[in-house]
């Protein structure tokens, strides 16, 4: 196999195909060591991704007959830590964000193209130890596949622009504790407090609770609002999730589930939401195809809250347009998905996307239709990455809150630099 400065290439595509969908883009940080002695250990991480976009059609406020914009974010700072015995050691991480949008500002008029911002990305500090993590500070945070929480990745044009790229993940404050393992029981206490205007500037509590197996892992989840700003629904709202993924022991099988129940703090009618999705990989055929397909429930009024890209294009926004730019977002739909990946090459992975919003409403408007996506992944060098994708949205009927009922043809492409 392949390799550059001792990491496998496989792995840079797999990396590549975890976190080039969505408004969630980022590959992990490329980290240079700079000291390493006596149990101390100081990097340089650097990240930068950079996109093109082009939509035929723009929605809600946006005025014009279509969109072109780029957008691009370079991410660089510093981690460390100290060994203080065998068990447990120190550690911590600071590093800036530059972003920014070009041109014309995304299909939805969450930017115009003016954006431009350097700021603090993470700052944190945090002690570990064998069986428990306790950091503070601003950084990044999930829980499982991003269902309802990953990261405070909502990147209006206030937080820099970059709105489908969205490199600013971290939250404002935190206070987080990790207990446990990687396997049998272990859980998470969060306090998470977001800076981010358009997501209401919460306040959020929680606990997560796994149990890992040969099998899978089995999840649940609390989460409390604590405060919001103009958002009486998040100030005092319950969620409270259960969740399985795995391939219950047989090979080549994925599956995955959540289910979540959600009380609003305004007192208005109670919510859930859920998903369940299969998965089949054909190992022992040529290119090693894989089909997937899921089911998602979303009822009227449920909150996402911090949803975001986890494990690949789809999830958790579910259709490049309707996802990013049309709706719906993540609330009052019913959407059914199949994909298509194969990997021609250890260096190269194509897929395509289906899927079908039904039951549908975006603000009180509706927002049914089908929506086709076709995507790449390709590892060109040890330095470039890119992701093409093209898509084809469909609605099923002209509303107010889309501002069209066209077919609107959309590209992107996004490229990775590791550095």
């Amino acid at each position: 196999m392949k390799t550059f400065k001792g990491h496998k290439l496989s792995s840079y595509l797999l990396t590549a195909a975890v976190t080039t969908a969505t408004a969630m883009m980022a590959m992990p940080a490329q980290a240079y060591n700079l000291y390493a002695e006596d149990g101390a250990e100081l990097n340089l991480d650097i990240e930068a991704v950079f996109g093109t976009f082009s939509s035929d059609e723009n929605y809600f406020s946006k005025s014009g007959n279509g969109s072109s914009w780029q957008e691009g974010y370079i991410k660089a700072g510093f981690s460390g830590s100290k060994a203080l015995s065998e068990q447990t050691t120190v550690y911590g991480g600071l590093n800036l964000l530059s972003s920014g949008t070009w041109g014309d500002g995304d299909a939805s008029g969450s930017t115009d193209g003016s954006e431009r911002r350097t700021a603090v990305e993470d700052a944190y500090i945090g002690f570990r130890s064998d069986m428990i993590d306790i950091s503070f500070g601003r950084q990044n945070f999930s829980v499982g596949d991003g269902f309802l929480i990953n990261g405070d990745a909502l990147n209006l044009s206030e937080r820099g622009g970059a709105y489908w790229l969205a490199g600013r993940k971290a939250f404002d404050k935190t206070v987080i504790a990790r207990i446990g393992g990687d396997e049998g029981l272990r859980g998470d206490l969060f306090y998470l407090n977001s800076d981010n205007e358009g997501q209401a500037e919460m306040d959020l509590a929680g606990a997560n609770i796994e149990y890992i197996t040969e099998v899978g892992t089995f999840g649940g989840t609390y989460i409390k609002g604590l405060d919001a700003v103009n958002n009486a629904a998040r100030d005092g709202q319950k969620t409270m999730s259960v969740r399985y993924q795995g391939n219950a022991g047989v090979e080549n099988l994925f599956l995955s589930a959540e289910y979540a129940d959600q009380s609003q703090g305004d007192n208005s009618d109670d919510a859930n939401a859920w998903y369940a999705e299969a998965g089949w990989t054909f190992a022992n055929v040529a290119w090693s195809p894989q089909v997937t397909y899921r089911y998602t429930k979303y009822d009227d009024g449920f909150d996402s809250l911090f949803y975001g890209f986890n494990r690949g294009y789809g999830t958790w926004f579910q259709g490049e347009v309707a996802a990013n730019y049309a709706g719906p977002f993540g609330s009052s739909a019913t959407i059914q998905h199949v994909g298509v990946k194969a990997s021609p090459t250890e260096m190269l992975s194509i897929g395509a996307l289906y899927f079908d919003f039904s039951d549908s409403s975006t603000f009180g408007q509706n927002s049914e239709g089908q929506e086709i996506d076709l995507y790449a992944e390709w590892v060109v060098n040890e330095h470039l990455i890119i992701s093409p994708l093209v898509g084809l949205y469909s609605p099923d009927s002209d509303n107010q809150t889309q501002n069209t009922g066209d077919d609107n043809f959309y590209a992107q492409v996004i490229a990775i630099v590791p550095f």
